[in-house]
């Protein structure tokens, strides 16, 4: 009888050499926390969100616990969304850059209880816009490249001086990575750090996080195909990415997760430099859904899927999950 020259197999016999062989192992410091922050200073105020089972809106007061757990679990940063009311938005999102609005009022209270936890904060105009774009629009409803970007650096100078660590525009409008840089450089803030959403797609897949932030109302049927990328395109993102490298990024993201592992795969060979992930509110929805109908082994899914992500080159992984699981991942 001819046996195989190599039995691949052997490796796999005990937990012990899968251990040794492992090529990527996902923990607790790969992982970002996602939370939405609302008023009700105070008051334990908590909003669940009804397309994504488990996450919830929270009062500062509330979200404060949330950090502590983030730092009892050993996650290293939490990325802050706000979901403002409907009396702070308008035409020209100026609540964005209040130094008393909400985000720059959390980003206080957080760092001045958890200095170590790094945050990450949202720079877009959607949660503050009457009608849901990203960005400020002329006549016509087009969202406007230039004076949308003179608005971010407004909101990310805000956030800067409030202490956030890492300011990430969402937006996707053509040089915004630069002006903010050197906004930031010229105003002392050098060491904030920019997370730039370099490779963030027209998806689908962001409805739920649209109902949590409040912007899904505003949008309506409205889209953002003008400025987001096409889903049919990944060498264009490559370029995206290498020109907010050039303009002063210090990481870039790949949005959504797991419909792009092709794309995060070739950002992080291309460039090597700090590479994130967005597991995004419509891919949470869909893992919690079919684990609630007893379709699925959440915990296996979850960890299976958070780990596909470190196997295609990120660095860092937001999500929802990030919270279970770092206990998932102690236990």
């Amino acid at each position: 009888m001819n046996f195989p020259a190599i039995r691949m197999r052997r490796m796999r016999r005990d937990a012990f050499s899968r251990a040794l062989m492992r090529e990527h192992t996902l923990l607790p410091t790969d992982l970002i926390m996602v939370a939405f922050v609302i008023e009700g200073e105070g008051e334990g105020k908590r909003e669940p969100v009804p397309s994504m089972p488990g996450v919830e809106r929270l009062s500062i007061d509330g979200l404060l616990a949330l950090a502590g757990e983030c730092v009892e679990w050993g996650i290293p940063a939490l990325a802050l969304f706000p979901s403002p009311g409907p009396a702070v938005k308008s035409e020209d999102a100026a609540e964005a850059w209040n130094p008393q609005g909400l985000m720059q009022r959390a980003t206080r209270a957080l760092k001045a209880k958890y200095p170590q936890l790094g945050l990450i904060g949202d720079v877009a105009l959607d949660p503050y816009t009457t009608h849901g774009q990203d960005g400020l629009i002329d006549e016509n409803g087009y969202v406007m490249n230039e004076p949308t970007v003179e608005a971010l650096i407004k909101m990310s100078l805000a956030q800067a001086e409030a202490g956030m660590d890492f300011v990430a525009p969402s937006d996707m409008m053509d040089g915004r990575i630069g002006a903010i840089r050197e906004a930031l450089e010229n105003a002392g803030h050098i060491h904030t750090r920019i997370l730039a959403y370099s490779a963030k797609y027209a998806s689908a897949f962001y409805g739920p996080f649209r109902d949590a932030v409040g912007s899904a109302a505003n949008l309506g049927k409205g889209n953002k195909h003008t400025y987001q990328m096409d889903v049919g395109n990944s060498d264009e993102a490559l370029r995206e990415v290498e020109l907010d490298i050039a303009e002063g990024a210090d990481a870039v993201m790949v949005k959504p997760g797991l419909p792009y592992l092709d794309v995060l795969r070739r950002v992080k060979d291309a460039f090597g430099v700090p590479t994130f992930v967005y597991q995004v509110s419509g891919e949470y929805a869909m893992l919690k859904a079919a684990a609630q109908n007893g379709w699925l082994d959440e915990r296996a899914v979850v960890l299976e899927s958070l780990t596909a992500f470190k196997r295609a080159g990120a660095d860092a992984i937001l999500t929802y999950y990030a919270l279970d699981a770092a206990r998932w991942l102690r236990e």
